[in-house]
């Protein structure tokens, strides 16, 4: 049996430690545990076991933050931070309710690619 879990808390602050230390400061606001309203929908998994940790959270540019798409980050146990591709997952950024299921489509392959990650090929 697998020990990673879901953690439906705030986003773990290693994350954003470890995409800057690699990418530089500021690079990742989307990962920045110090915001009020941090970007959703989004989730995250931990291995107790080994403290590896996994997310799936919206990213954008500074410079255009209404298109936007999933990543799917992983933190290894031994440090740094590694970048799944889990295929488009772009969407756009909405107040209205008519680009939702566009966003919501989105999600659930990054989820599923981040689970496949996690469990190996059709085993969730």
């Amino acid at each position: 049996m697998s020990a990673w879990h879901r953690f439906d808390s705030p986003l773990l602050p290693a994350f954003h430690e470890r995409f800057e230390q690699r990418w530089g400061k500021g690079t990742a606001p989307f990962l920045d545990p110090e915001l009020h309203e941090q970007p959703l929908p989004r989730a995250q998994w931990i291995n107790p076991d080994t403290g590896a940790a996994l997310a799936v959270v919206p990213v954008w540019n500074d410079d255009d933050d209404a298109h936007r798409s999933f990543a799917v980050f992983y933190l290894p146990p031994a440090g740094d931070i590694w970048l799944l591709r889990p295929g488009s997952t772009d969407y756009l950024q909405s107040p209205g309710k008519d680009l939702i299921t566009l966003r919501n489509d989105a999600f659930k392959k990054a989820v599923d690619h981040a689970e496949t990650f996690i469990h190996g090929p059709g085993s969730h």
